[in-house]
């Protein structure tokens, strides 16, 4: 019996298959999960679902309808990760959540309409419950009709007049009907009188990218009502967006970083079908890693023509990139993966190995009622070795604590975090920290960059002092010292020690915010309750060490 998964796998480990970087992470995870035991294959489950969905699906427009679906590997692999994956503890499936993020064109809602279908005539059970969920009546209306007009194509499924065959739908006047087996299939729009009662054996969210206000607390209405469902599926499928801080910015943040290792979640399934270079949105071959139908429902042809129009227009090209390319115009990622945060842990680091040394600096105080940082970067041997500080206002340190879900206080005891003030941190025991370097150890800073919204008393004081002080615009400006950052840490050259896991956690923290029209990006938190101060604070003293590089070189090499 073959085997969806591996096929697929070994498709894009020899290239006959050329897939984006978050696609790959995927198979690669799946994969390493099934030989460690992690999930368990089961090819009958999924062989079941890809043979019945192309015995009874058909294509319901254009120059294939009304003739049945036939899968194409990259599909029939999805199908298989959805069904025959099952958690070894429990023996249900192992994803929940399902995200579907392609190019235009490349039949998602064919596809959705295919999983609800099954879903609603084999695998859901006694009283299934399929929703088709969109902003609007009239959208949901298309994942639902899809549905329909796939049962008339199949006369096996459709109920006659008389209402005889059994194990066959009809049209309700709001649902469709299978009445030996009490199973519907509704269309709903979003309410904010209906917040409960549902109790979906799968939800299809179409287009979730386009969903705005409403979108997440309709898709957690859904999510939290597949409570007594073990099997239940939510299962969204869309192109990239518009839409700000939406439901779909959420779920590709909670997806790369799933796939990224920063993530402890196991019911998620993100196919995060996207273009990796930015620069070669026009590159045919690259559009194949976010266009997997390309050449099947996607010709070539096609695809040229929209590419020569967007090369002429510069509202085209952001449309092109965001529905082809799948790169939202601002779409948020998790940044760092935890391989490449690991690569900075290294041998304890004492502040005296390291007296009467060059420096630089970096201060990010813009947040003095919470945790704020500062560090320095002492290069050796060609490795850059970060000494940090956090201060949090003494009074606020068990709130932060309950809120942040972190033990602040245990970092207070292993000296990586100071009380500071009492409901604010007070700026001059940063001044504090910075002076006690120069003066116990003969720590140097020739530059220190921070935050042009810390607190200007700081700033001048340290200026008193006679600290050379830069200060950093905290935009997308800083992209080429993020692109710098990430390519130092992979290369090792960056080193916290072996037990800063505070300031890993912020690094861990990290997201990126892309603009594709600037084609750059910048810092942010993944998610709102995160934090990322101490990333904040190494990315200033990384600026102000590659902007006076050309005229401190000599003294911050440090060679002995």
């Amino acid at each position: 019996m073959d085997n969806y998964i591996l096929e697929y796998y070994q498709q894009i480990k020899d290239g006959r298959v050329l897939v984006g970087k978050w696609v790959r992470m995927l198979y690669e995870l799946i994969v390493h999960g099934i030989e460690d035991g992690t999930y368990t294959y089961d090819a009958k489950k999924a062989e079941k679902a890809v043979a019945w969905i192309e015995k009874h699906c058909h294509h319901t427009e254009g120059i294939k309808a009304p003739d049945n679906l036939e899968l194409e590997l990259w599909q029939k692999s999805m199908v298989a990760c959805i069904f025959g994956l099952i958690n070894p503890k429990d023996g249900f499936r192992q994803f929940r959540e399902v995200l579907l993020v392609v190019g235009r064109k490349n039949g998602k809602s064919l596809f959705a309409s295919a999983i609800a279908n099954y879903t609603f005539f084999e695998d859901g059970g006694f009283g299934t419950r399929v929703y088709c969920v969109a902003p609007k009546l009239d959208q949901a209306d298309i994942i639902y009709n899809d549905i329909w007009t796939m049962i008339t194509l199949e006369d096996e499924l459709l109920q006659d007049k008389e209402h005889t065959k059994p194990n066959t739908a009809r049209h309700r006047m709001t649902d469709l009907f299978i009445e030996s087996t009490n199973s519907t299939v509704k269309k709903i729009a979003f309410s904010a009188k209906k917040s409960d009662g549902f109790n979906p054996s799968l939800t299809i969210c179409d287009e979730i990218a386009a969903w705005g206000k409403g979108g997440l607390r309709q898709y957690e209405v859904m999510k939290s009502g597949m409570g007594a469902r073990p099997e239940g599926l939510l299962l969204s499928c869309t192109t990239s967006g518009y839409e700000n801080e939406s439901i779909y910015d959420e779920l590709v943040k909670r997806s790369t970083r799933f796939l990224l290792g920063e993530s402890k979640e196991t019911k998620l399934l993100p196919f995060l079908y996207m273009i990796d270079d930015i620069d070669k949105w026009n590159d045919i071959n690259e559009l194949r890693k976010s266009n997997p139908n390309l050449g099947v429902s996607v010709p070539v042809d096609y695809l040229l023509e929209e590419i020569a129009i967007a090369e002429g227009s510069l509202s085209k090209k952001v449309e092109f990139i965001t529905k082809y390319c799948c790169l939202k115009q601002n779409s948020s990622t998790a940044w760092l993966s935890t391989q490449t945060v690991q690569k900075c842990m290294g041998e304890e680091l004492h502040i005296e190995d390291f007296a009467h040394s060059y420096c630089v600096g970096g201060i990010d105080l813009s947040q003095t009622t919470d945790l704020t940082s500062a560090c320095v970067i002492i290069e050796r041997d060609g490795k850059l070795n970060v000494f940090n500080k956090f201060w949090l206002p003494s009074e606020r340190i068990d709130e932060a604590a309950e809120r942040d879900g972190v033990p602040y206080r245990l970092y207070i005891e292993r000296g990586l975090l100071d009380p500071s003030g009492e409901n604010y941190v007070d700026y001059k025991d940063c001044y504090r920290w910075f002076t006690e370097l120069v003066e116990r150890w003969e720590v140097l800073p020739l530059v220190i960059g921070y935050d042009r919204y810390s607190a200007q008393y700081l700033v001048q004081d340290m200026k008193g002092y006679g600290f050379n002080m830069d200060d950093v615009y905290q935009g997308d400006n800083l992209w080429g010292v993020m692109q710098e950052a990430e390519g130092l840490m992979k290369n090792g050259q960056i080193c916290i020690g072996d037990n800063n896991d505070l300031l890993k956690m912020h690094f861990l923290n990290s997201a990126v915010k892309m603009s594709t029209e600037r084609g750059r990006g910048k810092l942010i938190k993944v998610s709102a309750n995160a934090h990322i101060d101490g990333m904040a604070s190494l990315l200033c003293g990384l600026t102000v060490r590659q902007k006076w590089w050309s005229q401190y070189e000599a003294q911050l090499k440090n060679e002995r």
